[in-house]
């Protein structure tokens, strides 16, 4: 089964998805221990979607967190460059429009969107700025980001226990829910490299977006971004 590494290239990030498509949600909830639910419901609330508003889920996987923007009444598109995820979210939610696409290269006109989300992806893209820079693209003038993502636990005792979790627990957990559990070897590697709030607040700001602050979830296991485009 495929593995990437924290070099992050593309084909083999979208290898490694297609292979863990099969079983991916239920993964995600076990080694969140739940937690996934609540993560999800405070994207919704800082969308704040309206009936009719257009928005861009990427990195959206099976579509899991694009469902509940289509209850409230948006227009909403799940985009992922994984075709395994793609195929596997079609199936299981037929009535959602689903997207190939790279985040780097969004296949979107300019100013297509009235929000774009991501959740836990923009740490698996190889230039997360070059992503952020194409969600202000897509964007309309006035129009909201919001970015969910694992970051630091800002508590520095609690931030020692998490981290060893990652590194140890967690590809452990995996083996018994996954169907490539090596994946999850990268993916605590990959948290364990990602920027703490600040670094990303920052990476949000140079891309173009304005008005950036962040929430903390899950005592900053978990950050949430958001942003609005000028």
């Amino acid at each position: 089964m495929t593995r990437a590494d924290l070099a992050k290239a593309p084909h083999e990030v979208a290898a490694m998805f297609d292979g863990v498509a099969s079983r991916y949600d239920l993964t995600n909830s076990v080694l969140s221990l739940r937690q996934d639910r609540s993560w999800r419901r405070a994207v919704v609330k800082a969308l704040d979607l309206r009936p009719g508003e257009k928005v861009l889920d990427l990195a959206a996987g099976t579509g899991t967190s694009t469902e509940p923007f289509a209850a409230l009444g948006a227009r909403p598109v799940a985009c992922d460059f994984s075709r395994g995820m793609l195929a596997v979210g079609a199936r299981r939610r037929p009535d959602l429009s689903f997207v190939a696409g790279d985040a780097t290269r969004l296949p979107f006109a300019d100013a297509s969107f009235d929000a774009v989300t991501i959740s836990f992806g923009l740490r698996n893209v190889v230039e997360p700025q070059a992503a952020l820079a194409e969600m202000l693209r897509v964007t309309r003038p006035g129009g909201r980001l919001v970015v969910c993502e694992f970051s630091h636990p800002t508590w520095a005792p609690f931030r020692t226990v998490y981290t060893e979790y990652l590194m140890r627990a967690l590809p452990a957990i995996a083996r018994r829910t996954a169907s490539n559990p090596d994946a999850y070897v990268y993916l605590a590697e990959s948290i364990r490299a990602w920027p703490d709030q600040a670094g990303l607040a920052r990476w949000v700001q140079d891309a173009g977006w304005t008005g950036v602050a962040w929430k903390d979830l899950t005592g900053g296991i978990v950050a949430l971004h958001r942003a609005t485009r000028p």
